[in-house]
């Protein structure tokens, strides 16, 4: 039986020989490690992964690594795990953060990125305006707990600062927030993503957005799907579109 044999009927022999030979590259292994290992068992097998964290225990409710991983080093983890499930693939990390002196030279060969870094600095957008140039699209994942969002920024559409309001710097949050904004103005409201964002606005202490492994896994599935898409040359929507996945609605 060969590998991907059950892709059968889905994927065809010439769509599988060519995703296994496209190289990507996720900016962060956070989430991104789990949009790895989705992508990598669907037959994308020249992967490249950049981070500098190492595993905390606060990770493992979402993302893709064990107890015996903590405080070693994130892209060192996925990659053992990856390799666990492909010893051919080709996986590429790199133990870094990027920067903004950096970032080109890890974007460079590299057909399709996943844009899965912190919004803490200007790094995440400068990753997207370089790739814009590249002719690179980028894909966005979102952790909505209970949903998955993500985003498509391609090579001659709007870039996520389009939204970004004066003297407010974009984040995560403010994509949510837009998301949640245009299916309101198409009346298909989500009103629990207004009561997540508007509970972790609330909150006295400063910390990170809550995420859940629902969303994690269904990002994962979405953004692999969207790498299959572009790879074989597929109709995606496009950033300021963008795709929700969830169950809270039904």
């Amino acid at each position: 039986m060969d590998r991907y044999n059950r892709n059968r009927i889905y994927l065809t022999k010439e769509e599988q020989e060519t995703i296994k030979n496209y190289p990507i590259i996720l900016g962060g292994s956070g989430i991104g490690s789990v949009i790895a290992e989705c992508a990598l068992r669907l037959g994308f097998e020249n992967i490249t992964i950049i981070d500098g964290d190492q595993v905390e225990l606060s990770n493992l409710n979402r993302q893709n690594y064990t107890e015996d991983d903590i405080v070693t080093d994130k892209v060192s983890a996925i990659k053992k795990r990856l390799l666990s499930i492909n010893k051919k693939a080709n996986i590429t990390v790199h133990n870094c953060f990027l920067t903004t002196e950096n970032v080109e030279e890890y974007i460079n060969g590299h057909k399709i990125a996943i844009n899965a870094l912190d919004f803490s600095s200007d790094v995440p957008l400068l990753f997207d305006e370089i790739c814009q140039q590249k002719n690179i699209p980028v894909l966005h994942p979102y952790n909505l707990g209970w949903g998955g969002l993500v985003t498509v920024i391609t090579p001659n559409g709007l870039s996520l600062n389009s939204i970004e309001k004066h003297d407010e710097k974009f984040n995560e949050v403010k994509m949510v927030e837009y998301a949640s904004s245009y299916l309101k103005f198409w009346r298909t409201p989500h009103d629990w993503i207004d009561e997540l964002i508007e509970k972790y606005k609330k909150e006295k202490k400063v910390l990170p957005p809550p995420q859940l492994s629902i969303a994690s896994w269904t990002v994962a599935a979405m953004c692999s799907h969207l790498l299959f898409n572009i790879a074989t040359n597929k109709k995606t929507k496009q950033f300021p579109e963008f795709y929700l996945s969830t169950i809270m609605n039904d």
